[in-house]
């Protein structure tokens, strides 16, 4: 394969490359490991879904008793503290 190098950014992010994201099926919202091998190296892995319909139904359904907030009022909160 095909060496490739990609830049991590001033927020700690590093973009995967598309050939690598295809052949591993990653797409927005797939989680993955990452393990430390050694000073200087890491191994990446996907992790296997996690199948669980009565709690994503249950996600839907409680969604209609919580108010919409925006993300502006979540941080305003959480640098805040809790509120009573």
């Amino acid at each position: 394969m095909k060496t490739l190098v990609t830049r991590v950014t001033e927020r700690g992010q590093v973009s995967i490359p598309a050939m690598i994201r295809k052949r591993l099926n990653l797409v927005s919202g797939k989680r993955v490991v990452w393990e430390t091998v050694s000073p200087h190296e890491c191994r990446m892995k996907v992790m296997p879904e996690a199948h669980a319909p009565g709690a994503v139904a249950m996600l839907g359904y409680a969604a209609k008793f919580r108010r919409v907030r925006r993300t502006r009022e979540w941080m305003k909160e959480l640098r805040t503290g809790e509120t009573p």
